[in-house]
């Protein structure tokens, strides 16, 4: 499955790598589907919200592919995902899960 709807209300987001356009490993802009808008890329932290009676759990970092560009943000803000999806893959041996998002803003919390 693919582009599958996330809900991360229970979490609070970290900027932990600024966010910068999308290259391939040949240093190539990656760009939106069918057109020539450069892609983004942000490196997240993910942390669970405090429970009622002060538990955290563990968190994980991750990156984002971002279709629009995110300006204004730096690392250590706290944001929010717009329309954020995960989507698994599958690649000579390796499987893992690609994050996507059309934008990112600053947490309204």
């Amino acid at each position: 499955m693919r582009n599958i709807p996330v809900n991360l209300a229970g979490f609070k987001l970290r900027v932990v790598e600024e966010p910068s356009i999308k290259t391939d490993q040949d240093g190539k802009v990656k760009t939106a589907y069918g057109t020539d808008d450069p892609l983004y890329v942000v490196g997240v932290f993910a942390k669970p919200v405090a429970t009622e009676d002060g538990y955290r759990g563990k968190g994980d970092e991750f990156k984002v592919t971002l279709s629009a560009n995110p300006e204004g943000i730096e690392e250590g803000d706290v944001v929010e995902l717009i329309a954020p999806t995960v989507s698994h893959w599958e690649k000579d041996g390796r499987s893992g899960l690609s994050w996507k998002a059309q934008g990112l803003k600053p947490a309204s919390r």
